[in-house]
């Protein structure tokens, strides 16, 4: 009996995946375990496996193809044998209402109207959740002159509630720009391309640098390890996790900082999730560590520590590679001091970490002391941060890492 090989689920909030590369073609034996495809999500890269043995008797898909989950990559069974026309249709279940929709080239065969449904005017596919699609046919919204918020600039069902007319004129410039975002690119490092892209074009960033003197940091560290029994190896203590820790308390008093802004919808954030800008193998990701503000100094450590690990092993939860208010990024081990991160949308500012240095300087009594300072580099959106607030927030991270003893409350 033929069996449907179907695009896995990677995680719990991945509603669709990029068929990288095929490894078989029609009528090729394959054996249990073999690799039939690698696929891609937004941050992740698997195989997919075969479950049988037998004869690969149909693939529905061809490289580069975006499939939404529970979708049929390829059909196996007994050589000779007959698939049915719905087979692709057995065993796979039905698709809840807000699931991702990828409308391929073959429903257009079904469409009779002059536009496809699943295309725009200049034959781009548009990927949409099926309630979106039927909220736009009930108010008759050409979805192609729609933004999609969703993986993939997919159209949700918000985008529906949030459209007006005058998005289409924004929408035809953008759809020819981000046409050409990531070209003769693929998998993770064409979706940096296009995020990087859309960050730049969409926002109106500035960036202030600023050094920290954390001399009283370091000697609160120091004390700290001398007094405490047990070992402190989980990054309790790190330069990163007091950053962190005192960027979570600095959004807690400038709240503005802690904000997302796209499509024009522009949302303060209450609770505060810190995402942990990460060099993996492929590129760069984002891991979140969620509700940071609840968490101690050792759990912040250790929780930093964990989520950076399992980015880089490929073992990190789906729902952990978005969701971030706010993003920090840390380029001290390269010896960079100042840089110009790149806002991670839809945030509306990103905190830039240089690389530790002494400095000399005259303490009052005219003798020569020297000073550890700390490179700091704020990137904001100047549509929604004015530069007097984006000061603000790097004087009261300066603030907490002068007065380390803060950060323990």
């Amino acid at each position: 009996m033929a069996k449907n090989i179907v695009m896995p689920t990677l995680g719990l909030t991945m509603t669709e995946g990029t068929i990288e590369t095929l490894y078989f073609n029609e009528g090729d034996a394959i054996n249990t375990g073999d690799v039939i495809a690698e696929i891609s999500s937004e941050k992740l890269s698997s195989p997919v496996e075969s479950p049988v043995s037998g004869t690969i008797l149909k693939i529905n898909v061809q490289e580069g193809d975006v499939l939404p989950i529970k979708e049929v990559i390829a059909i196996v069974g007994e050589e000779g044998e007959e698939v049915a026309s719905d087979e692709q249709d057995k065993d796979v279940p039905d698709v809840p209402e807000e699931a991702s929709e990828e409308v391929s080239s073959a429903s257009t065969k079904e469409e009779t109207s002059s536009k496809p449904r699943n295309q725009g005017s200049d034959g781009e596919r548009i990927f949409a959740t099926p309630l979106a699609r039927k909220m736009a046919e009930e108010k008759g919204i050409d979805l192609s002159d729609v933004n999609g918020t969703g993986g993939n600039h997919r159209i949700t069902r918000l985008d529906i509630d949030r459209y007006v007319p005058s998005e289409k004129v924004v929408s035809s410039v953008q759809s020819k720009d981000t046409a050409t975002w990531g070209i003769g690119l693929s998998g993770m490092r064409k979706t940096i391309a296009r995020r990087m892209m859309e960050s730049i074009q969409t926002t109106a960033q500035v960036t202030n640098h600023r050094k920290v003197d954390i001399t009283n940091l370091m000697a609160f560290r120091k004390e700290i390890k001398e007094k405490v029994s047990r070992p402190l190896n989980k990054g309790e203590l790190s330069i990163n996790t007091l950053v962190t820790r005192a960027v979570i308390l600095a959004l807690q008093e400038n709240r503005e900082l802690n904000a997302w802004y796209h499509n024009g919808n522009h949302e303060v954030q209450e609770a505060i999730h810190i995402g942990m800008a990460t060099d993996i193998e492929e590129g760069l990701v984002v891991p979140v560590i969620r509700e940071a503000d609840q968490k101690t100094l050792s759990q912040l450590g250790s929780t930093i520590a964990s989520v950076a690990s399992q980015a880089r092993n490929g073992s990190l939860p789906e729902d952990l590679y978005s969701g971030s208010t706010f993003t920090i990024t840390n380029l001290g081990g390269a010896n960079i001091e100042y840089f110009t991160p790149i806002i991670n949308l839809p945030e509306v500012a990103i905190l830039g970490v240089g690389t530790l240095s002494d400095e000399l300087a005259l303490d009052n009594e005219g003798t020569v002391t020297v000073h550890q300072k700390l490179p700091l580099s704020l990137t904001y959106d100047h549509q929604i941060i004015d530069g007097a607030p984006a000061s603000r927030f790097l004087e009261t991270v300066s603030e907490y890492l002068n007065d380390p003893y803060r950060l323990m409350l």
